[in-house]
């Protein structure tokens, strides 16, 4: 209440939580806006020490650091842009001043500098965000996930929280044994979204299906997402030459072009952002009133994900598939080159 200023837990945080405050490891997996952070930031308040978060994305760290700050709480995040010396500096405050929460991307845990520090670190509690990371049958693979759990060795009776969105059973498998869980309490919320409508339509022209939802919802915030580069630049192209302000987002465009567009679409500059996949983790804005798929991803975790940015505030929203024949046969073409 004093620091988050919300009266009560949402569902199962207040578990969660409890759980990991009694020195469990906790695997907790949270529907998209079902509050997250809360579930390691509280009991990272409570544990003496410091909480180190390890996190996939730079964007994402900076954005909840950014968040904890403003509530007063003392945090860092520890990333390739710094110096040496910054790095220095921020360990240290890890490790002798009042820093509660620091950031950190899995890579960085295998510098010998990081180590040396985390060895002599107060450390309360460790989180793995978006822990589907570290299963190759997640939607979003990184080899740098998988020696996590080598850290755990230097501090082996602090415990541990994996969260993510969405985790299949095979995932959940994964999570637990690569970062060598001990006993974990498991705890899954409702996949469904109330206020998501999910519909998919069989369309010979799907541009055009594209174009007449954005010309009919001009003043909403939406994403189309495209399986190639090449299909998102002929969505925008339609789109912007029926004069409605389109951006642009893969990843073929440097950061800086991404970073230009993600702002302005952030800001209401531009209202529909088209884009592969590459616009992912971390897109958090929570007035996305609909996600149209001009074409379907590979498969239904990949597909519950992009889906799932429509709608955070609340209130209600539509994910919206388009396909035709020509889709199904590209689709059953990209699945034999992947799982040969």
């Amino acid at each position: 209440q004093k620091i988050w200023g919300y009266p009560a837990f949402r569902p199962l945080q207040e578990e969660i939580v409890d759980s990991v405050i009694y020195g469990h490891d906790t695997l907790a997996i949270l529907p998209t806006g079902g509050g997250k952070s809360i579930c390691f930031q509280v009991p990272g308040l409570a544990l003496d020490g410091i909480t180190l978060v390890i996190s996939p994305l730079i964007a994402l760290m900076q954005d909840q650091v950014n968040q904890l700050e403003q509530r007063g709480i003392r945090a860092a995040l520890i990333s390739s842009g710094l110096s040496y010396r910054e790095i220095d500096i921020a360990l240290d405050n890890a490790r002798f001043g009042n820093t509660k929460f620091l950031y950190t991307s899995p890579e960085r845990l295998k510098s010998d500098l990081f180590i040396e520090r985390f060895k002599r670190m107060n450390v309360g509690l460790i989180v793995v965000d978006e822990a589907h990371c570290i299963s190759e049958w997640g939607h979003d693979f990184r080899p740098s996930y998988r020696d996590i759990a080598e850290i755990r060795a230097y501090h082996p009776n602090t415990p541990i929280i994996a969260v993510t969105a969405s985790a299949t059973h095979k995932v959940k498998e994964d999570i637990v044994s690569k970062l060598a869980l001990k006993q974990p309490k498991e705890f899954a919320g409702s996949l469904e979204r109330k206020n998501v409508l999910y519909s998919l339509h069989n369309a010979e022209n799907k541009m055009q299906r594209v174009l007449e939802h954005c010309q009919k919802h001009p003043d909403e915030t939406g994403i189309v997402y495209c399986q190639t580069r090449r299909s998102v630049k002929e969505v925008v192209t339609q789109l912007r030459a029926h004069k409605i302000p389109a951006g642009i987002y893969h990843g073929g465009m440097s950061s800086e072009d991404r970073r230009y567009m993600l702002e302005e679409w952030m800001q209401d500059r531009l209202k529909i952002m088209v884009a592969t996949n590459a616009f992912g983790m971390g897109i958090d804005k929570p007035d996305v009133r609909f996600v149209l798929h001009y074409e379907l991803p590979n498969n239904l975790e990949a597909y519950y994900q992009e889906a799932g940015r429509a709608g955070r505030d609340g209130n209600p929203s539509q994910a919206i598939g388009y396909w035709n024949d020509r889709d199904i046969s590209l689709m059953e073409d990209r699945l034999e080159a992947q799982y040969p």
